[in-house]
């Protein structure tokens, strides 16, 4: 694999994908960018802009949008998938295909499914041809796509079981303003990614309501241990959720102002509701349908997780926030590390 003539694909043209596509084209790959809808692509064709997605951004003219996935993925090095995670599966099975033998597949997108409780690569590998399996990654970390976009220092992990794919993803992807890690823990980065998304959501609930820093201080902190409580009961090591892909993308999406998921939950804080939210909306807040997906895992596999089930419950049960934290404070005292 040689990273620096990789034939690059990118599935997914929202504001991550674009501004990955974007790093890359700066980077000098002539990159082909999947794009879902016909105007945008005309749009990025023309003005060099996504302007329904990252708005304001001037991309790499070595970007080549496209509504045709086959010819996006097809004669690939590396295919990026950045697609919202309720339509992974979906997606995935329309290029699966057109794949080469040759192609590494790097996940982006951060979620866990529904119905089957997969995460990303396990969607992807429940698609793919077994001979996919040791040609997965995941790239994760604390990034806002617009950031990336204005080349903002930015630090992520490459995550594969096989070293020699991250070492592969790292070196196509890293800037000077865009540092890559490697990783061998697949789960424990897809988990940190995902779990945050839903932390993200009590911490905006948090702020909506107008409670102070000490209440999200210990809010992130309390949502890091039920992340790092599911992951090791998955298999994932502990010290994964205290990098980048756990309490960095967990600080940077529970503070900071571009966060779809924090923004959800204050507006559900400030008291409004969730269909008016997301329908307002053009891009996925992942966390909303990632509650769900948390809440019933963890109790498939028997994992304490209160912040995270307290998000399902005002999301999904009618339940109202100021008394979602008070059942969170008068619950049964307990040791902090139990």
């Amino acid at each position: 694999m040689d990273a620096e003539s990789a034939k690059i694909g990118v599935v997914g043209a929202g504001s991550w994908g674009t501004a990955l596509a974007s790093l890359l084209g700066m980077k000098g790959y002539p990159v082909e960018l999947w794009v879902y809808e016909k105007e945008v692509k005309e749009t990025i064709a023309e003005t060099h802009e996504n302007k329904l997605f990252l708005p304001g951004i001037s991309l790499s003219e070595n970007i080549v949008p496209s509504n045709d996935i086959a010819d996006v993925v097809s004669d690939k090095d590396l295919v990026l998938v950045v697609v919202p995670s309720h339509v992974m599966r979906e997606t995935a099975s329309k290029f699966a295909e057109f794949l080469s033998d040759r192609t590494v597949l790097v996940s982006a997108s951060k979620g866990i499914e529904n119905k089957t409780h997969l995460t990303m690569t396990g969607v992807l590998e429940d698609v793919l041809s077994d001979s996919f399996k040791n040609r997965l990654a995941v790239l994760s970390g604390p990034s806002f796509g617009r950031e990336v976009a204005q080349k903002v220092p930015t630090v992520v992990t490459a995550a594969s079981v096989d070293p020699t794919v991250a070492m592969f993803v790292q070196n196509v992807f890293v800037t000077p303003f865009f540092r890559v890690y490697t990783n061998d823990d697949m789960m424990g980065v897809e988990l940190g990614g995902a779990v945050k998304n839903v932390i993200a959501i009590a911490s905006g609930i948090v702020d909506g309501l107008g409670m102070g820093l000490n209440t999200r201080a210990a809010l992130i902190t309390r949502g890091l241990t039920e992340m790092r409580r599911l992951g090791v009961r998955l298999g994932a090591n502990p010290h994964t959720f205290s990098g980048l892909a756990g309490m960095g993308d967990l600080i940077l999406t529970c503070t900071g102002s571009l966060s779809r998921n924090h923004t959800v939950g204050k507006l559900i804080g400030e008291g409004k509701k969730l269909d008016e939210i997301l329908a307002d909306m053009k891009m996925v807040a992942e966390g909303v349908k990632t509650a769900k997906s948390v809440r019933n895992l963890s109790l498939r596999v028997g994992v304490d997780m209160p912040i995270s089930h307290a998000i399902y419950g005002i999301l999904y049960e009618g339940l109202l926030p100021k008394e979602a934290v008070y059942q969170l404070m008068t619950r049964d005292l307990k040791d902090e590390m139990d």
